[in-house]
């Protein structure tokens, strides 16, 4: 069922929003060679928790074990921070974390460069936020799901890159994920309708490569089926009678 929000739901969740995207801004500082994706989610956790009433929304979340999702070049998601797995330069990392705060979730993810990294690796990161950019403009009433996703399929396509298929952003509030599902690519005026109030979590994933996928034997995390660089970006947007709202404020930029 697709629920649509009350005012103190919508401003509930604007200051979770608010807290993931400072700590993503807190973790981008955080990111470099040598340091662990452990060293990053417990940064994270503690970041989280300094804010009155916050917790990170994804620990226990169906299990998983950690406040974060870190995943590392041709990992597209749902990667388990360790202290085995150490940022190399030229590497790349997406960063996908949630808040909980009084009863609602945020949901926002960022893909960072580790050092230096090649230029073909940072037009992926720029196409793909370029992606989520075009997407969330599309997000308006009397719009339809399709159209998001329609968004985002034209912009990775035209830059030659596959978009992933079997994963999908959602609707958020309450529960972390709830309808409707929103798929990356689609037709215009396809899916349902957009209405004030609803709240949507919009999450380009975008590979150099070929789009098929695998998911590792730790049953989480999810890779490119060839090995090819994935990207991902993600933001927590509000439907209003005046246009879009982000409410994952200040949102982290992958450097140009």
């Amino acid at each position: 069922m697709i629920t649509i929000k009350s005012a103190r739901e919508i401003e509930t969740m604007a200051a979770a929003g608010k807290v993931l995207a400072d700590t993503l801004a807190f973790l981008a500082g955080r990111v470099a060679p040598g340091v662990s994706t452990a060293d990053l989610d417990e940064a994270a956790e503690e970041f989280i928790r300094s804010h009155e009433g916050a917790r990170p929304s994804f620990k226990g979340l169906y299990d998983f074990p950690a406040s974060l999702c870190t995943s590392i070049n041709e990992e597209i998601v749902h990667g388990i921070p360790s202290r085995q797995r150490v940022l190399d330069d030229g590497d790349i990392i997406s960063i996908d974390c949630g808040v909980y705060l009084e009863g609602l979730h945020a949901d926002s993810a960022v893909t960072l460069p580790v050092g230096d990294v090649s230029p073909d690796t940072q037009r992926l990161l720029d196409v793909t936020q370029s992606a989520l950019d075009a997407a969330i403009k599309e997000a308006v009433v009397g719009n339809h799901v399709g159209d998001i996703g329609h968004a985002v399929q034209n912009v990775a396509e035209a830059a030659g890159y596959s978009v992933v298929r079997e994963l999908v952003g959602h609707g958020i509030g309450s529960s972390f994920h709830e309808e409707p599902q929103i798929p990356n690519y689609g037709k215009p005026k396809r899916g349902p309708r957009l209405q004030t109030g609803m709240t949507l979590a919009i999450e380009p994933m975008i590979n150099i490569g070929g789009r098929e996928i695998r998911t590792l034997d730790d049953k989480w995390t999810v890779v490119t089926n060839d090995g090819s660089l994935s990207a991902h970006f993600e933001h927590t947007v509000l439907i209003t009678a005046s246009g879009p709202r982000t409410l994952t404020v200040a949102p982290v930029h992958a450097p140009a």
